[in-house]
């Protein structure tokens, strides 16, 4: 796989000849390649202020010229001017013949400033499965980069250049994972080393990783040592992406000789140590510094992507722990995210500065609340008990609603197909929240889209119910509704529908139950928790206990009215809160208007939310006096 990846990159000849354009970010991906080659193989071309190798300068000096032209052909943004400065620099110094440190400083600062005026991506979204890149290199690099990485392998003693040995430390000290990673994903022109983009995404980051963790092996072990005993090299390598493009002779200056290699040693062969990498506030501030970054570039649409992942990965996990402690901060620092994005789809400059310097406000405050009230017995059972009546209440009003009507109308066989729902419910949305923990990641928008649209949903089949019941309540209509389903079986599409909307009313609920739930499982207090749990549980019980109970003893005429009024304001709830999840998921725009905000009635202040509502109360308004009009006495 890796053959001779260390060998020409590619030559000027071969950018952009006869071929279509490749797009910016794989422009600048390809860029950066070149400027990472050209850093690490001057020194084989100069010495001393001397050619050593006449075809290794030409080649730096080929590729000084295409990094000017890719640069000049990469879209104009607000750092272009100054990254074709440097690119000048840079030719200039090989065309001088600079100290090789000199011109592998340049080549690197420009590929860093490159990365921020055109982001690519520098990191793998969960930590490299090591074992799995062990086997990759085995079957597929071996060959030619040997077994244990030499560069000694039985094809590779037929090529020229010989394959990379990555056991080499001189090599390595100037190689970052993400180097690797790039040879692996696009491969190398002009040479024996092909690109593999058929591999996923992960597996080129797994045998990148292994390929990179060969000439480190006998560091990890006192790398894990003062990894947990050196915070400032902590401090240095926050993330994944620090670590991919981590370098030791980047490092060696900051942290010294044994630190860096014992760091890289370690995190390479151990990358789950820093597989999370910033969370909660830290990941906000981090990403709404990238997002302005990426504002004041003129890359309006990555700017306003970057603030939502600010919200949805960085606030949202920490939601039912501020919640709990200080809700008026939670709903300040949802308003003031989704008025930063409008601001940004605006273009309204002063307003993005101004809700930025707000927000970063908003993050320090939140900070200190957290750090200054820790978790406590008391503080973990009231979020434990709110979270579950408050995430659990809408469901069971839905579920015991149906259950109700049914016994009403003497239909106990149907009641098992909402039981069924309801339990297979519980079960799907541990299983998601299982296998989007342990197998897969699962965004914060990932989790706004489900509860949307399935909110949306819930409130339009709800909608229906309401009006049909409210039909049947009116003009004695119920009596000969009753007549006919007491004579006649439930159909299968009837069980289904109980079924269907049983489970999404339970469903859309559990998996964010869950997740709040994992977030304050980390804050300790497990005890308290529990019982929170236990007593939210009772609580919902005792509810539809009285509900159930008090529904037996209402008059037929009076239930189906009492029950349609219940479902349509449920149906609007939903309709509130599923386009609040659409708009903080950024599938929908967020309009503020002056308005009250009442989360338990799914009232949030925006033109679209209430807009939604409206529409869905004035449908409700005409269908109830339709019914009304076309109601005749009972017989």
């Amino acid at each position: 796989m890796l053959c001779a990846w260390i060998t020409v990159p590619a030559r000027a000849g071969d950018v952009n000849v006869g071929a279509t354009p490749p797009e910016p970010v794989e422009q600048a991906s390809q860029t950066w390649q070149i400027l990472d080659y050209l850093a690490d193989d001057y020194r084989g071309a100069v010495a001393d202020g001397k050619v050593v190798s006449a075809s290794e300068y030409a080649e730096m000096t080929e590729f000084a010229q295409t990094v000017r032209t890719q640069l000049r052909s990469l879209p104009a943004v607000p750092a272009s001017p100054t990254l074709q400065e440097a690119a000048e620099r840079l030719a200039r110094s090989i065309a001088d013949k600079a100290g090789s440190d000199v011109v592998a400083t340049q080549a690197h600062a420009l590929a860093d400033a490159l990365l921020v005026a055109y982001p690519i991506p520098t990191a793998p979204l969960a930590a490299p499965d090591l074992a799995r890149g062990a086997r990759l290199y085995a079957g597929t690099c071996a060959g030619c980069h040997g077994a244990e990485g030499h560069g000694d392998g039985p094809v590779g003693a037929q090529l020229q250049p010989r394959p990379v040995d990555f056991t080499d430390r001189t090599r390595a000290a100037e190689r970052s994972v993400l180097s690797l990673y790039q040879a692996v994903t696009r491969g190398i022109s002009g040479t024996a080393m092909p690109g593999f983009p058929q591999l996923s995404t992960a597996d080129r980051w797994a045998v990148a990783f292994y390929a990179g963790s060969l000439a480190y092996a006998p560091y990890a072990d006192a790398g894990e040592a003062r990894w947990r005993q050196n915070p400032a090299l902590r401090a240095h390598v926050p993330d994944l992406s620090a670590l991919v493009r981590g370098r030791e002779d980047q490092w060696t200056p900051l942290l010294g000789a044994a630190d860096a290699a014992a760091a890289l040693g370690y995190l390479r062969s151990h990358p789950q140590a820093l597989a999370t990498g910033p969370q909660g506030i830290a990941l906000a501030r981090t990403r709404l510094a990238a997002s302005m970054a990426a504002y004041r570039n003129g890359r309006a649409e990555d700017a306003a992507r970057l603030a939502l992942s600010a919200y949805l990965d960085g606030i949202e996990p920490i939601e039912p722990v501020l919640a709990a402690r200080n809700d008026t901060l939670l709903v300040q620092l949802e308003m003031h995210m989704a008025q930063y994005r409008t601001a940004i789809l605006d273009h309204a400059s002063d307003a993005v500065t101004a809700q930025a310097a707000e927000l970063k406000r908003l993050l320090d405050s939140t900070d200190q609340e957290l750090a200054a009230s820790e978790a406590t017995p008391a503080t973990a059972f009231l979020g434990a008990f709110t979270i579950l009546v408050r995430e659990g209440l809408e469901a069971l009003l839905i579920v015991v609603a149906m259950i109700a009507f049914l016994r009403k109308a003497q239909r106990n066989d149907a009641v098992r197909y909402v039981h069924l729902g309801w339990m297979l419910a519980l079960a799907a949305g541990a299983a998601t929240w299982a296998v989007a923990t342990y197998v897969i990641a699962v965004s914060g928008a990932s989790r706004e889209v489900t509860e949307g649209v399935s909110s949306l949903f819930a409130a339009i089949v709800l909608l229906g119910v309401g009006i049909w019941m409210h039909q049947k309540s009116v003009g004695g209509r119920w009596q000969a509704y009753l007549r006919a389903k007491l004579s006649a079986a439930l159909d299968r599409r009837s069980m289904m529908f109980l079924f269907g909307l049983s489970f999404i009313a339970v469903y859309r609920e559990v998996f964010e139950t869950i997740l709040f739930y994992a977030a304050l499982w980390t804050e300790g207090q497990k005890t308290a928790i529990g019982a929170g749990l236990l007593a939210g549980t009772i609580a919902l019980v005792a509810v539809a206990w009285i509900l159930l109970r008090t529904s037996r003893r209402l008059p037929i005429g009076t239930f189906f009215a009492a029950s349609s009024l219940l479902i349509v304001i449920l149906a609007l709830v939903l309709t509130g809160k599923g386009m609040q999840a659409l708009q903080e998921a950024g599938w929908l725009a967020t309009t503020s208007v002056a308005f009250p905000r009442i989360d338990w009635l799914g009232v949030f202040p925006s033109q679209q939310s209430l807009g939604a509502q409206a529409l869905i109360l004035s449908i409700v308004i005409i269908a109830f006096f339709v019914n009304r009009r076309g109601a005749t006495p009972a017989t």
